[in-house]
């Protein structure tokens, strides 16, 4: 008769559980009380949907570094001056995120495609390529975040020159343009890992997408410029505007010229971070 009760009993229990998923309390009056509990889930919402607490988390929980490091919490899609691209997050807690992801392309119009260097204007061709990693806080637990981290970043910037009125003026001084030829050049920027710090708000929308947006800034450092003169029609003898030879001018020393003005420049030394995207939590 005790097997078939416990049998009966045993069979409730599961059935109860299956169908209500919630805690459930057995006691038998010949045995010992068993409890039944279900898993709290690893995160929970506020009602503005931010993370209230992360059950898996290092800190304060019960996972390893290891185990939180090889699963993510979240993923993310993002578009910005940076490019295009995606990161991955860490939760460490409620308040701390660590950010792996990369950005890149040709992001060049989103800076107005073209920039003056001194009286020369350039058209400028890009394509960025921006590693990052970083930490994400949520100073106040809720929307507002603070990001800080490491850009390495390997951006190709290509510049071409545009005449103004068949003339270059570089250094004060105007040259013929087709005696000069096409000024073609490129710009690297000499920080190896740029330190970027963004300002931004991170809501969720359900349980598992949300949104966000930052705005900051990266320091890519100062320019070292590359600039050649390419297809003149009198390299060595340069003109002016008033079809006048300039003493001691070629195609090689304005470019060497242009070159000085470009570095000069120092185009993006701080590059301007403003970037929306979608995050998916697991």
């Amino acid at each position: 008769m005790k097997l078939i009760k416990y049998t009966a009993i045993t069979a409730a229990v599961l059935a109860s559980s299956a169908a209500l998923a919630a805690p459930i309390v057995v006691v038998d009056s010949e045995v010992a009380p068993i409890v039944y509990t279900t898993a709290a889930p690893a995160y929970t919402y506020q009602d503005a949907g931010v993370i209230r607490n992360t059950t898996g988390a290092v800190v304060g929980g019960t996972k390893t570094i290891f185990n939180t490091l090889t699963h993510p919490a979240s993923i993310s899609a993002e578009v910005g001056t940076l490019g295009y691209g995606a990161n991955v997050g860490f939760s460490l807690n409620d308040k701390v995120e660590l950010q792996a992801g990369w950005a890149g392309g040709d992001v060049a119009d989103l800076f107005g495609g073209d920039f003056d260097a001194n009286d020369v204007n350039y058209d400028v061709d890009s394509d960025f390529s921006n590693p990052y990693m970083g930490v994400q806080l949520r100073p106040a637990g809720n929307w507002f975040t603070m990001g800080a981290g490491i850009i390495v970043p390997d951006n190709d910037i290509e510049v071409t020159s545009n005449p103004n009125g068949g003339v270059y003026k570089v250094d004060g001084v105007q040259y013929k343009a087709d005696d000069v030829g096409v000024l073609k050049g490129s710009i690297d920027h000499r920080n190896k890992l740029a330190p970027y710090a963004t300002l931004g708000f991170r809501p969720n929308i359900t349980n598992n997408f949300g949104v966000f947006g930052e705005i900051g800034a990266a320091y890519l450092g100062k320019t070292d410029a590359e600039v050649r003169a390419v297809g003149g029609t009198n390299n060595d003898v340069i003109r002016d505007e008033n079809d006048q030879v300039v003493v001691g001018a070629t195609s090689a020393t304005v470019a060497q010229k242009a070159q000085a003005e470009l570095e000069d420049k120092n185009f993006i030394e701080w590059l301007p971070i403003v970037k929306i995207g979608a995050t998916y939590r697991f």
